[in-house]
Order: C-alpha cells, then sequence, then structure tokens
C-alpha cells in the first residue's frame, strides 16, 4: 500500500441520539478538540478494549481541528509564500470538492434534491418544502 493510501481520509457516518451528540460535542469542546476527531479518537481507544492480540494500526498524531488545516498551511507555507488571498484559494478547493462530494452522495441516497424553482438544494426527509 502507498504512503498516500495509508492517510487518505474517507467519510464515515452513523446517526445517534440527539442528546449523546450533544455530550459528545461538549466533551469534545473540553478537550479542545473537533467533532469527528473525538469520536475517532473514541472509536480508536474503545477498539483497543474489544481485541488486545490484534496490533492496531497508529493513528496519525492528533488534529484539534479534525481536519488537518494547520498541517496544510505550514505544508504551504514551508514551499513557498503566501498571500491571504492565495492562502485562501489553496485551503478552500478542498472544501469546494468535499461539499460537493457530499452533495452528490446526498443526492445519489435521495437525501437532498436540488430545486431549481426554489434556486438551491433541500432536504428530501422532512427539512424540504415537500414537491
Amino acid at each position: 500500500m502507498s504512503d498516500s493510501a495509508d492517510t487518505e481520509r474517507t467519510t464515515v457516518k452513523t446517526y445517534v441520539p440527539s442528546y449523546q451528540k450533544s455530550e459528545w460535542q461538549s466533551h469534545a469542546d473540553d478537550l479542545g478538540m473537533s467533532q469527528a476527531e473525538f469520536v475517532r479518537t473514541m472509536v480508536q481507544a474503545g477498539r483497543k478494549g474489544f481485541d488486545s492480540d490484534r496490533e492496531e494500526p497508529p493513528s496519525p498524531a492528533p488534529d484539534p481541528g479534525g481536519n488537518g488545516l494547520e498541517t496544510r498551511v505550514l505544508k504551504l507555507l514551508r514551499s513557498d509564500t503566501y498571500s491571504w488571498d492565495d492562502l485562501l484559494e489553496a485551503v478552500s478547493d478542498d472544501i469546494e470538492s468535499r461539499l460537493d462530494e457530499t452533495l452528490e452522495e446526498l443526492q445519489t441516497n435521495n437525501r437532498i434534491r436540488y430545486s431549481g424553482r426554489h434556486g438551491g438544494y433541500t432536504a428530501v426527509d422532512g427539512g424540504g418544502d415537500g414537491d
């Protein structure tokens, strides 16, 4: 497996009661972590207790932002000098790609749809306009 495949990120979804999400978010905030980083860290920690005979692959270093923004900015600035606008463009490209992928996935799963009449996306599962 190549190094890039070892660190490639992918989405994992789960559904929990809203009170549980609130508790997790509060705990994550107390630890200075994003909710995604908190859940990832807790799952990794919990897995160690279930299968102590298996060698668990090491987790990447903690990233309190949960998205590696600090790491990406430092990597960019180590190779060149960037203006604010250039940095913004360099790091926002990823969010545009992630948003596009997420919207495509939600549409494929029939959870949202694009409403030309209303000029934007709308939820199909109870949060939309119903037509």
